[in-house]
């Protein structure tokens, strides 16, 4: 269905009703003064046909059959009656028609109603000429000349009839047409606001990831060797004070890490000064210095990755090594292996449960990141309990 007329149109319409009109009285006045006015009639006669030929155009958008019916009404009438204007009547006959293809809504009564119509013209034009043919004018002008002026009537019709079937049809679909372009512009629109909105979502997610990473990490390691401090502090001050520069370099490498985060998150590429791979023995040199056990391995051919993933591999590795000094305790043994398969980079992080920790890793906001980090880089996480004890964390990613 296409858009229903407003007060704009109407006003339009209006316009283009006293236009025809006022160009119908014209004519006639014209009509007048050259002597081509064939039939002795007052001259208000035409101009009134003309005037009410042209009214009903006001109403064509929101009822156009019924103005095209009165219309055609109006013209035979007006014909029989001799007092009809045969110039600018045409044009408004023709609105009429085009009327009904443009806006009539039920296409079924545009169709047959314009087969009435045009059926019902033919049917008057036809008793006029049989009946012109029997009038003396006729035989003084000669038969040729009548059948030629009713040729003339006929063309005029057909054209104007067949113009206002034509031109009306293509308007209904041209108005179908734009009213789907802007029902899809409106979608576009709609899904435009959408993606902004969860592009927004997916940033705080990746921000919230990030910051959870490295905060996390940091200070899991600071609260693990602060409490190591606090124990020794009166029996030995030595390893205290190892401990609490093990707790002072944590901070600064938090920091650090802080830093390099934010000017990733500020680039519109992909992420520069991020940790990767290459990153992985200072990780686990951090991790075995703030008293955890932890062995690295790299199996297979090692190659270049992505920043992308060799950052989500990092933080993988670097989140489950937090879980496994907060919930596996410090004296498990923790396994670290990176595989370098044909098509994929495949990291793990094994422990063997045996630190006296509550031997659960926990579902909370760790392992929800680094499932929606892997994800992101069309990979596969598995997280769980291994069959002889521990906790394994394995992620495989794409590595092109």
């Amino acid at each position: 269905m296409r858009r229903a007329p407003d007060a704009r149109s109407l006003r339009s319409d209006t316009m283009l009703a006293i236009a025809l009109a006022a160009a119908g009285c014209v004519m006639v006045a014209l009509s007048a003064t050259t002597g081509l006015q064939l039939t002795e009639v007052p001259l208000w006669a035409p101009m009134l046909a003309a005037v009410l030929l042209a009214a009903p155009l006001v109403l064509r958008r929101r009822h156009p059959v019924p103005v095209a019916a009165a219309q055609i009404v109006i013209y035979i009438v007006a014909g029989e009656a001799g007092a009809l204007e045969l110039y600018v009547s045409q044009v408004a006959l023709f609105m009429g028609i085009y009327s009904i293809g443009a806006w009539e809504a039920n296409r079924r009564l545009a169709h047959w109603s314009r087969v009435v119509i045009v059926v019902a013209m033919a049917v008057w034009l036809a008793v006029s000429a049989i009946r012109g043919f029997s009038e003396p004018e006729t035989g003084e002008r000669g038969v040729a000349a009548y059948f030629a002026l009713l040729m003339i009537q006929v063309v005029i019709n057909a054209a104007y009839f067949g113009g206002g079937w034509i031109f009306g049809d293509r308007a209904w679909r041209a108005a179908l047409e734009q009213e789907q372009l802007d029902a899809a512009h409106a979608e576009i629109q709609a899904q435009q606001a959408l993606l902004a909105d969860q592009a927004v979502s997916l940033e705080r997610l990746r921000i919230a990831r990030e910051l959870h990473d490295v905060v996390a990490h940091h200070v899991s390691a600071m609260g693990v060797q602060a409490g190591a401090a606090r124990r020794v502090l009166a029996a030995d001050p030595e390893r205290a004070a190892d401990a609490l520069r093990h707790v002072e370099q944590s901070a600064r490498d938090a920091i650090g890490e802080l830093r390099s985060l934010v000017v990733t998150l500020r680039s519109e590429d992909e992420p520069t000064g991020a940790p990767d791979l290459d990153a992985l023995p200072e990780l686990v040199a951090s991790a075995v210095a703030s008293g955890q056990r932890v062995a690295l391995q790299t199996i297979g051919e090692p190659r270049p990755v992505t920043p992308m993933v060799g950052l989500g591999a990092y933080r993988v590795v670097q989140e489950a090594l937090t879980n496994a000094r907060k919930h596996a305790g410090p004296s498990a043994q923790v396994d670290v292996r990176v595989r370098f398969l044909d098509d994929e980079l495949e990291v793990e992080v094994a422990d063997d449960g045996h630190g006296g920790g509550p031997g659960w890793h926990g579902a909370g906001a760790g392992l929800v990141g680094m499932r929606e980090r892997i994800a992101a880089l069309g990979g596969a996480l598995e997280v769980g309990p291994r069959s002889r004890g521990g906790w394994l964390v394995r992620a495989r990613v794409p590595s092109r």
